[in-house]
């Protein structure tokens, strides 16, 4: 420093380029993040829920009707056949997971993503869906409903 020559100051530019750079980076982060989260979700655990009391009553469904109740975490549907008889299934769907509903004037099990059908046995007959939906065992009382997994 004493021989004359003075130490090389910060340039604009390369102070710019380091800002850009930072910020450029910054940003993929703050994108990556997010979209990994959803390309990898977090393990859910699966309820312990063996059986659950359902809130309504056998005489609220009607023949050729279903509700959709809470099994654990996961959604049920509770359809009456047209016979009269009560059956239970898992309401999520085995394609990709979406809820489906019972369609009256159809008298099976309709999901409204990509058009699968089951019957009520919870087989798949059209559409997508690869597999079965999950039957649950149905137990009713004149008073009360109670659906649990099968053995």
């Amino acid at each position: 420093m004493n021989d004359g020559t003075k130490p090389p100051e910060p340039s604009r530019r390369k102070f710019l380029n380091w800002l850009l750079g930072t910020s450029v980076g910054g940003l993929m982060l703050a994108m990556g993040f997010p979209v990994s989260r959803y390309l990898i979700p977090p393990e859910a655990a699966e309820s312990a829920t063996a059986t659950v009391r359902l809130p309504f009553k056998p005489e609220e469904i009607p023949p050729n009707t279903a509700k959709i109740f809470k099994f654990g975490n996961r959604p049920g549907i509770l359809v009456r056949t047209p016979a009269g008889e009560l059956r239970a299934f898992s309401a999520t769907c085995t394609h990709l997971a979406c809820t489906v509903q019972y369609r009256e004037e159809l008298g099976h099990i309709w999901c409204a993503c990509h058009n699968g059908h089951f019957d009520l046995t919870g087989q798949n007959i059209a559409g997508p869906p690869p597999r079965p939906l999950e039957a649950f065992v149905v137990n009713e009382t004149a008073d009360q409903i109670v659906v649990s997994k099968g053995a």
